[in-house]
């Protein structure tokens, strides 16, 4: 029998297919993604920045991740909130995404 994984798990999973149209990592090995929460009644809410204010998925991004999250089985409802506080910055990106762009 499959074992169903965590939702936290499957969130983090759906989170990894969404990416900032500049550069070509998901947003989660990004680092964009700075806290999520899997409240009572799997009700979701995410807290997520973006690579700058300006970013031009300013209010794409958010949406999409928002929606993809309520598509998974399990989740009531989802809620992206963005902040910039702590800005975005290229440290925060994990050791996988820095690689992928050739930042040693």
């Amino acid at each position: 029998m499959e074992e169903i994984k965590p939702l936290r798990d499957r969130i983090i999973e759906i989170i990894k297919t969404c990416y900032d149209p500049e550069i070509p990592v998901d947003i989660y090995e990004l680092g964009l993604i700075y806290e999520i929460n899997v409240l009572d009644g799997n009700d979701v809410l995410v807290k997520m920045t973006l690579t700058s204010p300006a970013c031009p998925v300013a209010e794409s991004l958010p949406l999409e991740v928002e929606q993809k999250i309520k598509n998974i089985p399990d989740v009531n409802n989802a809620k992206v909130e963005i902040t910039f506080d702590p800005p975005w910055e290229k440290s925060m990106m994990s050791e996988e995404a820095r690689m992928e762009l050739g930042m040693w």
